[in-house]
């Protein structure tokens, strides 16, 4: 085992050690004596109320970044371009949050993330002087969001979570992305929903609702996955059950995000497989 998912497992045992031994300590009230509560219990009840899992679908099922980077160096191998592509990459995604805000303020009006990704690279395009890239190219190159790679515990950890729950997207990448995407790499989702439904990006609370309802379910019949603290609290606030999965890479080595805060997540996993044994699938 590498020291990223030493790291990984480590972190997720002591979190559930943790919460085992807060659980145990709750001292009863009124002379009733020690609560009879553990968290085995309290994860059980939470995995038979639940009938569907969403998932945050950039960073936490895809790796958004060592993709971009591949598709980069394809391109500038092809070209004789000479520039950082994690750099690139990094700034691209970085333009991610600051397009869809212009979205929310009103500054643009509804416009999906295909789009903004476009609005975002012809700005890179002229920074780092890619020159000489025809419409058909940019177009090419702005579809490699795409054909994002799985994580490698991806597929597996979906298929599995599928025999027991229904399984979908809850992203901001618009259908048509999330659709390729998925067929690209196997993702067996049973549906693929997206914040162009509700036509508000997250974390605006009808992003979540919309899918709620799509489903045809009450948000607490919902457990949110996503790697990114303030999407699950988003969601959280519309009353989705949440899990927290352990992303080290998602922004390169070194640039892992600090330990999720434990008493928010009803699970925190190490990756897919680790929170379809915790779910019993």
């Amino acid at each position: 085992m590498n020291s990223v998912s030493k790291q990984k497992t480590q972190l997720a045992r002591d979190s559930r050690r943790r919460f085992l031994k807060a659980a145990a300590a709750i001292p009863a009230v009124l002379g009733l004596g020690v609560l009879p509560i553990n968290s085995l219990n309290a994860q059980t009840s939470v995995a038979d109320s639940v009938k569907a899992l969403t998932f945050d679908v950039f960073g936490t099922v895809v790796d958004w970044r060592g993709s971009i980077i591949r598709e980069g160096q394809l391109l500038g191998a092809r070209k004789g371009y000479d520039i950082d592509w994690a750099e690139f990459a990094d700034r691209w995604r970085g333009g991610y949050g600051p397009s869809m805000n212009r979205v929310r303020t009103g500054e643009l009006p509804w416009t999906k993330i295909d789009d903004l990704h476009r609005m975002v690279l012809d700005e890179l395009v002229e920074e780092f002087n890619l020159e000489g890239l025809s419409e058909e190219e940019l177009d090419h190159f702005n579809r490699a969001w795409h054909r994002l790679s799985p994580w490698p515990d991806t597929v597996a950890g979906l298929n599995r979570l599928k025999t027991k729950y229904i399984i979908a997207t809850l992203s901001n990448g618009n259908v048509s992305l999330l659709t390729n995407m998925a067929k690209n790499a196997g993702m067996p989702w049973d549906a693929v929903l997206s914040a162009e439904l509700a036509r508000h990006y997250k974390p605006h609370p009808q992003a979540y609702l919309t899918a709620a309802d799509l489903l045809g379910l009450d948000p607490e019949e919902i457990l949110f996955v996503s790697a990114h603290v303030s999407d699950s609290r988003a969601s959280a606030q519309t009353g989705m059950k949440q899990a927290y999965v352990i992303r080290p890479l998602e922004y390169g080595p070194g640039r892992q995000a600090p330990p999720p805060p434990e008493d928010e997540f009803d699970y925190i996993a190490t990756d897919f497989l680790d929170l379809a044994n915790q779910l019993g699938a």
